[in-house]
């Protein structure tokens, strides 16, 4: 009796764990039930907005410029070395000697003319005190010749005197003036080596160096003594490649920076070299300044030539690409695809970059996100204002 009861409580208990794990797995399916069509509802939306997305991501948007062409100038940069535009070597003119003095400092101003330094003359000076004399015994006896040609001339007309003494005196007279005169030529003479023992500038300017040293013995071997730049005016001789001097002009405007300074001048170009070197391929552009202390010959400087003005697409840098062919743009054309354009640059200014090739300013070209694009992609193109020229 008690066999058969516990034998049907575990038939019984049995059958509702069974009944619970049917009740379990009914929940479990209508739960997954639930997630899957969840999951197919939030598929749909997200396919759809996924379309979109899409859709936006394969035509982007570029924003473009149509550059047109503006005005530029054309300028060449290069350097070179300050120097004085006419430079004038002072030596010795005359015999020479020992400096007695010597009376300016480089940096002075002269007028020209003007004594820059003296030499000893005692010996001179005698020469022409005794040729001073000469020429008071020669005037002299010059006036008594004159004298004496006069009372024979007087006595002719009376017989006492015959005309061939009146020839004899008047040949006297002749030569005593002669003398007189020889004599005269010989002291202008002295005067003259004395005034070339004076060193004189030979014109007006600016005194640049001075070679010379009270006491010392100078000659007209002893080479340059002082050097002077004519009217104190300077000049660049900036070294130009042979390309930017053929189209380089005479009067073409320029701006000059020495190193050290911050300080700029202005110049004009008055003289191109006729020569290249072979050597560098650079010619000579000399260009003239007006005189500043800070302008020293000898210094180095920096100068930026205006050559010339054209019209020309200015961009932006930010449109520029670049690899192993070179510089190149991308354009949007009229059916909205991205085109390659190679360029050639020209002058960079605060204003962008010059295209003097492969534009004709009325393309659309990308200025934008030109590196994330590829030749034959579709975009849509946003106008902005174009870069204005210099």
């Amino acid at each position: 009796m008690n066999f058969e009861s516990g034998f049907a409580g575990d038939r019984l208990q049995a059958e509702e764990h069974q009944l619970g794990r049917r009740r379990r797995l009914i929940v479990i399916a209508a739960g997954a039930i639930v997630l899957l069509a969840a999951a197919i509802l939030l598929f749909h939306r997200g396919g759809a907005e996924n379309k979109t997305v899409g859709a936006d991501q394969t035509v982007p948007r570029v924003t473009v410029v149509r550059p047109g062409r503006s005005a530029i100038s054309t300028t060449v940069n290069a350097t070179g070395t300050l120097a004085a535009r006419r430079e004038m070597p002072v030596g010795v003119v005359g015999e020479g000697g020992q400096v007695s003095a010597v009376l300016v400092e480089p940096g002075d101003w002269v007028r020209a003319g003007q004594v820059l330094a003296r030499v000893e003359r005692s010996v001179e000076t005698q020469q022409f005190a005794s040729l001073a004399a000469q020429v008071r015994v020669a005037r002299a006896d010059a006036r008594l010749a004159q004298s004496e040609l006069d009372r024979a001339q007087a006595l002719v007309s009376r017989g006492f005197v015959s005309r061939a003494d009146i020839d004899r005196k008047t040949a006297t007279r002749d030569a005593a003036v002669a003398r007189v005169g020889v004599a005269e030529a010989q002291l202008r003479e002295q005067r003259a080596k004395i005034g070339r023992l004076d060193i004189r500038a030979p014109a007006a300017g600016l005194v640049l160096t001075r070679g010379v040293e009270p006491g010392q013995v100078v000659s007209p071997g002893s080479g340059v003594l002082f050097r002077l730049a004519k009217g104190g005016e300077m000049e660049l001789l900036a070294k130009v490649s042979e390309a930017d001097l053929a189209r380089l002009p005479v009067g073409a405007q320029a701006v000059v920076t020495p190193v050290g300074s911050s300080k700029s001048y202005t110049g004009e170009v008055w003289q191109i070299s006729p020569v290249i070197d072979p050597a560098s391929r650079q010619g000579i552009a000399r260009i003239a300044l007006s005189y500043d202390m800070e302008l020293r010959p000898g210094g180095f400087a920096a100068v930026k030539l205006v050559s010339g003005s054209a019209e020309a697409p200015v961009l932006p840098e930010s449109a520029l690409q670049n690899d192993d062919k070179g510089s190149y743009v991308y354009i949007v054309n009229d059916k909205k695809v991205v085109e390659r354009r190679d360029v050639k640059l020209g002058q960079v200014s605060s204003h962008g970059v010059a295209i003097i090739e492969g534009l004709s300013g009325n393309e659309q070209v990308v200025t934008l996100a030109g590196g994330f694009l590829t030749r034959g992609q579709k975009v849509e193109p946003q106008l902005e204002r174009p870069a204005q020229g210099s």
